[in-house]
């Protein structure tokens, strides 16, 4: 089964791009080859790039307090564990702890004068090359260790970033109504008299080789499949597909 996610508003939207980053820094951390620490490099400085556009350190603090709310609202619901709640409680208290006393993130990165330097590299074509950059040439050409060090080391600035967006879109994701359905010829529509959701999560099989083309607001639910055609243009398909859906909503 392929998982797809859509986000409903912004703010989740936001969560999911950098949840991609952090995935792609985690992956390309872990390889041997050099050319995987560059891009890991690379994507270091992506995450830069995002907190220096947006308040993200403030929305994903907004976004753990109104979890803590809701989660605190169900305290005397009968089929509710409260050792569970007060795990759960706990861990959002310090997470959200750890990153309000950050202060901002990733400004680490920002006072090392050769990954600023480094990054300004990033914009020429081929500015990583040894004849730009013989410095990070020579950095390239130590251990893997000793580079796979040095990346984790910049990373944790980011981590309480990491820790706090990874509880946000866990709970979010594990607040979802799973059904079965089946789009026919190719669509599902869904009305929901005013009722939003947060994140979609649909999963299909691969035998289709579909793909899901997602909208919603408070009204309606859309879901329509398409396929690539020879030139990989999207082709909305014709027939009945199975699939499964979460409608994902946390408070």
């Amino acid at each position: 089964m392929i998982l797809y996610e859509y986000p409903c508003n912004e703010r989740v939207r936001t969560f999911l791009r950098v949840e991609s980053l952090f995935k792609r820094l985690f992956y390309f951390t872990e390889g041997a080859d050099s050319y995987m620490h560059q891009v890991a490099i690379a994507t270091l400085f992506d995450l830069l790039d995002v907190t220096e556009r947006s308040d993200l350190r403030g929305m994903v603090l907004q976004d753990l307090e109104r979890q803590r709310a809701a989660l605190a609202a169900l305290r005397e619901h009968p089929q509710v564990s409260a050792d569970m709640l007060d795990k759960m409680l706990a861990e959002i208290h310090d997470i959200s702890s750890a990153l309000a006393s950050q202060g901002r993130s990733g400004q680490e990165l920002r006072n090392n004068e050769w990954l600023s330097s480094l990054r300004g590299r990033l914009v020429v074509p081929g500015g990583y090359s040894p004849v730009d950059m013989p410095s990070f040439y020579g950095w390239q050409m130590q251990s893997v260790a000793k580079r796979q060090s040095d990346i984790a080391g910049w990373s944790a600035c980011f981590m309480p970033l990491f820790n706090a967006l990874s509880l946000i879109l866990r709970i979010l994701r594990g607040a979802g109504d799973t059904t079965e359905q089946v789009a026919t010829d190719g669509s599902y529509q869904e009305m929901l008299g005013g009722k939003s959701f947060q994140l979609l999560r649909v999963w299909v099989n691969e035998k289709y080789e579909v793909f899901p083309e997602m909208s919603a607001n408070k009204y309606v639910i859309l879901v329509r499949f398409s396929r690539h055609d020879g030139e990989q243009k999207p082709l909305t398909v014709k027939e009945n597909i199975s699939f499964t859906i979460a409608r994902c909503n946390v408070g």
